[in-house]
């Protein structure tokens, strides 16, 4: 049934969704629209590829009608109580990067509860700006925040606070961490949103040089980095070249994104695309990806040695309408899981040239679990292995150890992570190289309730044999089928003719 939503609104800029019949990411034919103000007066016109349409150049407090051949949507925007230009208080251009992270920390202090930082067009080099609560930045087509090449002067968050919350965090576990260039801490009700660019700075200076190490006593930062912000919402900026994760909302409820542009080079190292750890209730819609790690990577937080009450889990998680190419895994849960991530719902994607599909990975020691997981109509081009899910992932400096991949039962206890209930239906995965399915459970405990219905693969006749799961003892295969270890698993597969035109590419 065809449909139009209004997502992430605010005071200068709407996100509509358009899902007629057949649409995922790309829609199945394009659709001309427009945007009229309350005299009738058009102020927004174009042309629709994508299901994700981004508006922008609104005027506050007013009303919208956005029309395209699936009906009419009205929307109004929300009134702002405040509009506060960068450039008034010193932010320009010519400016070094310390000048302007001083200058924009005047100008975010002076933003009115409910009002609007925006930044003129220009690139501006910046250190990390921290924003607040209920308050809008906007960056408008034409504005770039560009991180520097240098880390030298760059804030450090440490791995709590003085209220003895996690604060900085590095793949799951308290560890201090340098900034992200938009770092968010405690901002309820916050709005990023506009045509410009966030860049990280990850292709400038040696970031990508060190990804497992630590100097200067922290690791390295991402790009956006939101914690204990309930609320927030970001729609229609590119946020690209990260020197770690690219978007990591932590400790967020009722987060938000929108028709963002997420892009890294595909060897930059560790560049997930967007990683929500421990949030209940997030949407993810209308997004494109290109990463050179997982596009989307869940996550609950890793169990240490006497750590485990920083673990919260990731609950409610919607992802839909997105594009997610040549990363790692198009969708991935875990490995750091350990506070349970349930009750996930992905659909209407696109998976393409990545290496794996939907991807569940954990291994002993972890505890938690990944349950209530359920795909359906996606499609998936030139990907590896379209569907995964690993307890032996062998991360970590003892991931190889025989406690982790002996076959043998271990014990059952709270270190223990359960896999169960997940649900694929009307997948279509065509030019598979590796395998449709590969499932490896713990024999302790194995994998449960795996359902596949109407799921359709075809192989890619140029393939090479290749691992489907990082784990010790696993033989590399082509053309794989379903693929079952500890696993129980119902439903087949229907097997249809190789394309070649890769057309989501």
């Amino acid at each position: 049934m065809a449909t139009l939503e209004s997502l992430c609104v605010t005071s200068r800029t709407a996100t509509v969704l358009l899902t007629p019949d057949g649409a995922r990411f790309t829609l199945p034919a394009p659709i001309a629209w427009r945007v009229t103000e309350a005299t009738g007066a058009v102020v927004a016109t174009g042309t629709a590829v994508h299901a994700p349409v981004f508006i922008e150049d609104l005027t506050p407090a007013s009303d919208y009608t956005f029309t395209c051949d699936l009906g009419s949507l009205s929307i109004t925007t929300p009134a702002c109580a405040g509009l506060i230009d960068a450039a008034t208080f010193g932010v320009n251009t010519t400016a070094n990067a310390t000048t302007n992270a001083a200058a924009f920390a005047r100008a975010i202090a002076a933003v009115p509860t409910g009002g609007t930082l925006t930044v003129p067009a220009g690139i501006y080099a910046t250190y990390p700006l921290f924003l607040k609560s209920d308050m809008t930045l906007y960056l408008p087509e034409g504005a770039q925040l560009a991180a520097p090449e240098t880390r030298h002067d760059w804030p450090i968050l440490s791995a709590y606070d003085d209220r003895d919350r996690v604060l900085g965090t590095w793949e799951g576990q308290p560890e201090p961490c340098f900034a992200a260039l938009i770092t968010a801490i405690d901002a309820h009700g916050l709005r990023l949103t506009g045509r410009g660019v966030i860049d990280g700075g990850g292709d400038r200076g040696d970031w990508w040089t060190w990804p497992k190490e630590t100097r200067n006593g922290a690791r390295r930062p991402r790009t956006i980095h939101l914690a204990y912000s309930d609320d927030v919402h970001l729609s229609g900026l590119t946020v690209r070249n990260s020197p770690s994760w690219t978007i990591h909302p932590y400790r967020c409820d009722g987060f938000w994104a929108a028709a963002l542009n997420i892009q890294n080079p595909p060897d930059s190292p560790n560049t997930d695309g967007l990683d929500p750890e421990s949030c209940l209730d997030a949407r993810l819609v209308g997004l494109d990806f290109s990463v050179g790690d997982d596009c989307i990577a869940v996550k609950a937080g890793k169990r240490g040695d006497g750590q485990s009450a920083h673990l919260a889990p990731t609950r409610r998680l919607t992802v839909s309408h997105s594009r997610m190419a040549r990363g790692h895994g198009a969708v991935v849960l875990g490995s750091e899981m350990s506070g349970s991530i349930t009750d996930i719902d992905i659909y209407a994607c696109e998976f393409v040239g990545t290496d794996r599909g939907l991807r569940l990975k954990t291994r002993r020691g972890r505890g938690g679990e990944l349950a209530r997981i359920s795909m359906r109509d996606v499609l998936m081009d030139g990907v590896g292995t379209a569907f995964s899910a690993n307890a032996f992932y062998f991360c970590d400096i003892d991931g190889k150890s025989d406690a982790v991949q002996n076959r043998a039962p271990s014990p059952v206890s709270e270190t223990t992570p359960i896999i169960h209930d997940i649900t694929l239906d009307r997948i279509l995965a065509r030019n598979v190289a590796t395998a449709a399915v590969a499932l490896l459970g713990l024999p302790e405990a194995p994998i449960t309730g795996v359902t596949l219905s109407n799921f359709s693969v075809g192989y890619d006749p140029s393939a090479t044999e290749d691992i489907p799961l990082m784990a010790c003892g696993v033989a590399p295969v082509r053309h794989g089928g379903i693929i079952a270890t500890f696993a129980d698993i119902s439903g087949t597969l229907t097997l249809v003719e190789p394309q070649k035109d890769h057309a989501l590419c």
